[in-house]
């Protein structure tokens, strides 16, 4: 028997850290010494439900204690309320959340803010807070308060055996930023280009819609302001990292950081006898719906399987449904993961209950470890639908793993460089190439929505891409030209790799560019007006006409791109540390922008093609935001911009997308609520002019 089963209280269940990581908990009160190890604050300590076990040994020790405490008059209270506000913070009071109510980036001018912003058209931004070396201001610095303690006030004593009332402060478009972001990932650091410096900065400039210049608050429709709605502390460690907040974001989300190395994979979702006996739907139409789908839509977009084989296989497997040994663990873990992308994707633009399209994907879960056995290529087949998957519902490992275990096992296999592909038939090599850069066009996607580096390099990288012609062209001995002037489907993914190597372009020269200490201004603007123009090209060499292959398929109509586009721009004309100071110029660029790809947006929205997953709610965010801080930081009349603006309307419309956003993320109706402030204080505005 261990120590501590005589020496400490023992909890009769594991805590909620623990049980999410399917780790062993030891559940030693008041803090188990998995969280302990991590600098994280145990569920134990909140959890008032929590039944334990109290060792005979342990509980004289207390009362020795109490007694020996109670001998020296006037000293017991204030030494065992010591005690017990120790034991309630678990390791000590650095791991309690900060509760003082400070601003969200403390002293705005102390980070490179400037004040003047509101009264003339140049504006400051702070500097990359991601850059080494240079702490990140407010609630998303790190805490490094346990290796580095700070002076603090002394603590104000409280009677015996009550905490501190929390006193929530109100929510910031830096935590709802985070928080999206963090759908991808459990992990807290956000680098530049994911937009954290700019939200702190659009809050800051929301201070000129309060008459004393204070913070703005924002109000919820009851009247009360959000704190204490769940919101996230991101001073707190263990609020970032305690799962339950997580599920409280997005109870259909598991944003656990399971590795390949932690957990059997096809334990994440616990089979059940329903999916053990699960067979192919018996409706041959609606399995041919799905497989249309995903083709239409997930491989449009990234090109991983050829459509022949895979139409082959699920032939042989309808026709022998009983006999599974004929058929190989990556085949069928090929046909459920096609059957659950294409469920889940078709969900993402109408918005129907997913349960469909998990149980597909717990059915190939039981297939994956045999598949990842099966040969390098197998596996990278495997974790590449797992990615693709993840982008449209994140049951089990989080997509930013994924993507680097993908791009790492590519570069090991030498997909990335010319001499692998010498002597290889054009038909495998065809297929190679557009597996490699599907993961290529992944790592860009979700390394510029978090800021972190990516996992592949241009530099790096010595082959051309695919060709954009469809797999009844190649042949092993070459590529016959199309004999239809209808451009191939493969035509829309060669073009998205081209606008995903520009936005690396923007990440490198923009937002993490290390000589840009060395570059004078009309330099700096050189760069940008460089950028824009490859964007500019890009969106008119647009593939023309548009294959028509479904019509509830977003990236197979003018407003996606036009929204990419958008999008694309605003993140280049934003303040950032390429050019953190802003003329009106670029203000203006910024609210065309940020108008346009709203605007976009709806227009997918009224069409019904606009898929309603986070990379979305992400960018129809920063669009927001981006709108919003063009808007306000305007040097004329506030009142008079808004009437000549359709900043408003604008707002009108990004309220109305967060709206049906909000039936499947929470999140969503949070930052619907917070919009909505800025509208209604706009619109006074508007009409007191």
């Amino acid at each position: 028997m261990s120590s501590h089963h005589t020496a400490a209280a023992e909890a009769r269940a594991s805590c909620h850290r623990c049980h999410k990581r399917k780790k062993r908990c030891d559940r030693v009160l008041p803090s188990c010494r998995n969280c302990r190890a991590a600098h994280v604050r145990c569920s134990f300590i909140d959890d008032d439900s929590q039944t334990a076990s109290y060792p005979v040994a342990y509980v004289r020790n207390l009362e020795r204690k109490l007694q020996e405490l109670e001998k020296r008059p006037g000293t017991a209270s204030a030494a065992l309320e010591s005690h017990m506000l120790a034991s309630l913070a678990g390791q000590g009071d650095h791991d309690l959340p900060q509760r003082d109510g400070s601003l969200p980036f403390g002293d705005v001018a102390q980070h490179g803010y400037a004040h003047s912003s509101l009264s003339n058209p140049e504006v400051v931004m702070d500097r990359d807070s991601s850059t080494p070396g240079e702490p990140m201001p407010g609630p998303s610095r790190p805490d490094t308060s346990v290796e580095h303690p700070q002076p603090q006030e002394p603590r104000q004593m409280q009677p015996l055996f009550q905490e501190p009332p929390p006193q929530p402060r109100p929510p910031y478009f830096v935590d709802e930023l985070k928080t999206l972001s963090l759908e991808a990932t459990a992990e807290r650091h956000l680098g530049s280009s994911s937009g954290i410096s700019f939200a702190r900065l659009t809050q800051f400039v929301l201070r000129r819609l309060t008459p004393d210049k204070a913070d703005f608050v924002f109000i919820s429709d009851q009247g009360d302001n959000y704190a204490g709605d769940g919101l996230f502390d991101f001073n707190s460690p263990s609020d970032l990292l305690d799962p339950s907040l997580f599920d409280r974001l997005n109870d259909s989300i598991s944003t656990q950081p399971l590795l390949f190395g932690d957990v059997v994979l096809a334990d994440i979702a616990e089979p059940n006898d329903a999916v053990l006996s699960l067979n192919l739907p018996s409706d041959q139409s609606h399995v041919s719906r799905l497989v249309d789908f995903y083709f239409a839509h997930s491989h449009t977009l990234y090109p991983i399987l050829n459509r022949g084989e895979l139409v082959q296989s699920l032939q042989r497997l309808r026709d022998n449904p009983h006999d599974l040994a004929a058929h190989s663990p990556s085949t069928l873990f090929r046909i459920w993961m096609v059957l659950a992308i294409g469920s889940t994707a078709y969900s993402s633009v109408s918005l129907s209950e997913e349960s469909e399209s998990r149980m597909y994907y717990n059915k190939a879960l039981q297939y994956l470890e045999q598949a990842v056995a099966s040969g390098d290529m197998a596996a990278l087949e495997a974790i590449m639908l797992q990615v693709s998957y993840s982008f449209f519902n994140q049951l089990g490992p989080n997509t930013w793993f994924l993507v680097g275990m993908a791009a790492r096992l590519a570069v090991g296999i030498g997909l990335h460089t010319s001499s692998t592909y010498v002597g290889m038939p054009v038909d495998v090599e065809q297929r190679r190439k557009r597996i490699f850069f599907s993961i290529y066009m992944m790592d860009r996607v979700v390394s510029n929505a978090l800021g972190r580096p990516f996992a592949l390099h241009d530099d790096d990288i010595d082959i051309s891409p695919f060709a954009g012609v469809d797999d009844e062209y190649i042949t092993p001995n070459g590529i016959n030209p199309p004999r239809s002037l209808q451009p191939c489907l493969m035509a829309i993914p060669l073009h998205i790799l081209a606008l995903r190597k520009i936005a690396g372009k923007i990440t490198r020269q923009v937002y993490s560019n290390r000589q840009a200490s060395d570059l004078d201004t009309p330099q700096r603007e050189a760069v940008v007006r460089s950028l824009h123009k490859e964007l500019i090209d890009w969106r008119r060499d647009m593939p023309f006409p548009l294959p028509d292959v479904n019509d509830q398929v977003p990236h197979l109509s003018t407003s996606w791109f036009d929204f990419n586009y958008y999008t694309h721009v605003a993140m280049l004309y934003r303040p950032s540390p390429l050019l953190p100071t802003m003329d009106l110029d670029r203000v203006k660029i910024l609210e065309e922008a940020a108008s346009m790809s709203i605007r976009q947006a709806y227009a997918m929205h009224s069409q019904r093609r606009l898929a309603y997953n986070w990379l979305n709610l992400l960018a129809l965010f920063t669009s927001t935001l981006s709108r919003i801080y063009a808007t306000t930081v305007r040097p004329e009349s506030l009142a008079a911009t808004l009437r000549e603006t359709r900043a408003v309307e604008d707002l009108d419309l990004a309220i109305a997308l967060f709206d049906t956003l909000g039936v499947k993320f929470p999140a969503a109706n949070k930052i619907r609520g917070m919009v909505a402030e800025i509208s209604r204080r706009y619109k006074d505005l508007r009409a007191s002019g």
